[in-house]
């Protein structure tokens, strides 16, 4: 996001993560705005609209390519696709027309008496119900071509409108906060819902009265109502309490609502984020905030893919393959998404650096906290990497020769590796890698005896190869807290260090693949083993009065070099004609002179 457009263009070139980026459908976006979009029920059409200028762009997924687009007078309110492909569609205008397209592009135009906000067409009858800015409902019957008897409801206005797809109920909801069910067959209502008095819980906070702005039926019985207060209401309809209340914390209008059958979910929308959550029990399944306002969301038919309309030119497509399969006409994106879980890969970012305070005073930019070449991100900053690497070079000038050698030294490593293996000991951790050799040959010994499963070495085990191969992780065997730890130790490495020696001659002479030492117990071993307890203990004294020893000479050291720094007297410059009494009298005059 803070990269120029000429910058990006430059990175699609060089970025190899850029140029392996996926663009499903070419050119799957609008010039300014994306309203609304929707799939064809034969899933091979998707038809968006937008602006500037007002428009639909219909594409094609055999094709993965835009089929045609075409400009309107007005923008487009909403639209609804009533044939199996793109050959029928109609639109809901914001100046009140209801513009029909067939095949070919524009067939019909007409208006309604009142602004409508949203419209549901019912197959059986061919009947197109209107609702809007008006108490009534209007009905166009697109069989006979004229308008019939409107409903007449109790709301002053009206949002939103479905038809269910089983018995064909038609809902609206209402600017109230209540939702009407009406009987198509009989145009009567039977029955009324109070959703903003249900939406109101002990958690929830709103301001003024909540308005229904989302409605869906899912199957014959359960249907979702949205609120313009953020929260989502699932009802059945054969009882008035709703079954579950989620809350998106937003207080954003709900914008669209979708159900996903397979994993029981429900997918709703507000401008700032989609969560998918449980039907029956409310639990988040996930969510996502894309980085422009959402307008619309639409779910691709028995697949994992999410499409949505954006405050933006570029419309977003999501693919989750947990919710289901890729559709037909992308379904490399199943092996792509399995390979990426095979190989995780961390994000980079190439141009800008992360850095915490902590490296900016190490660095010594500790100044730059709050200027315009610092981004402040998290815990730390973002900077560019060009005057990280220059601070970094003024701070340590010796640091790249050092990483270059420490590559060097990988890479032989590695070629070594490659080569036919002996049974060679590392070169981090000597003594410790014998020791555990030798332990594992008397552990063997004993395993065979009682017939026991061999427990697996230190040595082959993957967690702690490190060790043995990292120089950070060389055992100091001058420190203090080793030698008062393990003084028990100093006769046993003795002994395995004359054994390294030995080893260390055989590789240099380059022989043949040595055998690895067996660890059995020496005669010398057995018979010292009676004398642990004494021995431990003079061991101890020993070490104590060593370390005693080391501390007096670095205190007599320290003694000597402060002896040897000598202080040097101050002098000061009195002014002309003025006698020097003490400095008391200084002071005076200053406080005279103020």
């Amino acid at each position: 996001q803070w990269l120029s457009d000429r910058k990006k263009r430059a990175l699609q070139k060089k970025d190899v993560d850029i140029r392996r980026r996926i663009e499903l459908i070419q050119d799957f976006e609008m010039p300014t705005v994306s309203t609304k979009i929707k799939v064809s029920r034969d899933g091979q059409y998707i038809m968006a609209v937008g602006t500037y200028k007002p428009r639909i762009r219909c594409f094609d997924t055999y094709q993965l390519s835009q089929k045609f687009e075409r400009c309107l007078d007005s923008e487009v309110v909403t639209f609804e696709i009533l044939s199996d492909d793109y050959s029928k569609i109609v639109f809901l205008q914001c100046d009140r027309f209801v513009e029909f397209h067939s095949q070919h592009g524009h067939y019909y135009r007409t208006r309604i008496p009142k602004f409508g906000r949203d419209f549901s067409y019912h197959y059986p009858s061919c009947d197109l119900y209107f609702v809007g800015a008006s108490s009534e409902v209007y009905r166009l019957n697109l069989e006979q071509g004229r308008f019939l008897n409107s409903l007449q409801t109790d709301a002053s206005e009206s949002n939103v409108c479905d038809i269910n797809p089983v018995h064909f109920l038609f809902a609206m909801g209402t600017a109230e906060g209540k939702v009407e069910c009406w009987d198509p067959r009989t145009r009567n209502r039977v029955g009324l819902l109070d959703c903003a008095l249900s939406s109101v819980t002990a958690d929830t906070e709103i301001d003024g009265l909540p308005s229904i702005s989302a409605l869906k039926f899912d199957g014959a019985l359960n249907m979702a109502v949205g609120t313009s207060t953020g929260q989502v209401l699932l009802y059945d309809l054969r009882s008035s309490n709703p079954l579950i209340v989620k809350d998106h914390h937003y207080g954003l209008p709900i914008k669209s609502i979708q159900f996903q059958r397979q994993l029981d979910l429900i997918i709703s929308a507000d401008s700032r984020i989609i969560k998918m959550w449980n039907k029956d029990t409310g639990k988040i399944f996930t969510s996502m905030e894309p980085e422009y306002d959402i307008n619309d969301v639409c779910l691709y038919p028995n697949s994992g893919m999410l499409m949505t309309a954006n405050e933006a030119p570029k419309m977003n497509i999501y693919y989750i393959p947990v919710l289901g399969p890729a559709p037909k006409w992308c379904s490399f994106l199943d092996n792509l998404t399995e390979e990426l879980e095979e190989n995780p890969e961390s994000t980079v970012y190439d141009d800008y650096k992360f850095v915490t305070r902590r490296d900016l005073e190490n660095l010594g930019l500790a100044h730059l906290i709050g200027s315009s070449l610092l981004r402040a991100y998290m815990h730390g900053f973002f900077m560019d990497i060009r005057l990280y690497h220059k601070a970094k070079m003024m701070a340590n000038p010796f640091a790249y020769e050092e990483y270059r050698r420490e590559k060097i030294r990988q890479k032989i490593e590695e070629t070594r590796a490659q080569r036919v293996q002996l049974k060679k000991l590392p070169k981090v951790n000597k003594e410790l890698a014998l020791k555990l050799i030798e332990e594992e040959g008397e552990e063997q010994q004993v395993t065979r005896k009682r017939k026991q499963k061999n427990l697996p070495s230190l040595l082959k085990d993957d967690r702690f190869k490190v060790m043995f191969e990292n120089p950070d992780f060389q055992v100091d065997e001058q420190s203090e807290e080793f030698r008062l730890l393990n003084p028990l130790v100093s006769k046993i490495s003795e002994k395995r260090k004359r054994k390294l020696k030995i080893l260390e001659e055989l590789e240099a002479q380059e022989q043949e693949e040595e055998e690895e030492p067996e660890g059995k117990a020496s005669d010398a071993e057995s018979s010292e083993s009676s004398d642990d307890e004494k021995g431990w203990v003079e061991e101890v004294r020993k070490q104590r009065k060593l370390l005693r020893q080391e501390e007096k000479v670095k205190r007599q050291e320290r003694f000597k070099e402060d002896q040897q720094t000598l202080l040097k007297p101050q002098f000061f410059e009195i002014k002309e004609g003025e006698e020097f009494r003490s400095f008391k009298d200084s002071a005076k005059k200053q406080k005279l002179m103020k």
